[in-house]
């Protein structure tokens, strides 16, 4: 793995990787280059539809949500680390079974998707349409 992707996951985690920075350091591109070179278009993402209720048990379900959103309601067996915490946290995180991120949207979930394939994690889902989408679903594991 490119050296510099955890420095690009950390930057782009704080906002201080401006288009012009990254133009400017090679190795910031390389890495984002290379991401990107495996990726297409809905790469990682799994729809509500596509999960049997049986198979979440599959899952390490990461609810990425505040701790407030969280105790309200979310998928059962769901862990939560709350985005902004995912990456320091990523030791925690299993790579040997499928991590099924979400959040409300998908928002901060895909951004926590990315951080964590940027440091290697190729196990990473990201929930499409977030616990919204779920929750409008007709899954029978929903409450």
């Amino acid at each position: 793995m490119n050296p510099f992707i955890p420095l690009l996951v950390i930057a782009l985690g704080l906002g201080v990787v401006s288009t012009a920075q990254a133009e400017a350091d090679p190795a910031v591109v390389e890495a984002l280059e290379e991401y990107f070179d495996f990726a297409d278009y809905g790469s990682g993402q799994i729809t509500v539809e596509q999960i049997p209720a049986a198979d979440y048990a599959n899952f390490y379900i990461l609810d990425v949500r505040d701790a407030e959103q969280f105790a309200k309601g979310h998928i059962p067996g769901a862990v939560n680390i709350e985005w902004r915490k995912v990456f320091a946290q990523r030791a925690d995180l299993p790579k040997d079974k499928t991590i099924l991120a979400y959040c409300n949207s998908g928002s901060f979930a895909s951004q926590v998707a990315q951080a964590l394939r940027l440091d290697g994690f190729s196990n990473v889902r990201l929930l499409y349409g977030g616990y919204e989408r779920w929750l409008q679903s007709q899954n029978p594991t929903k409450p």
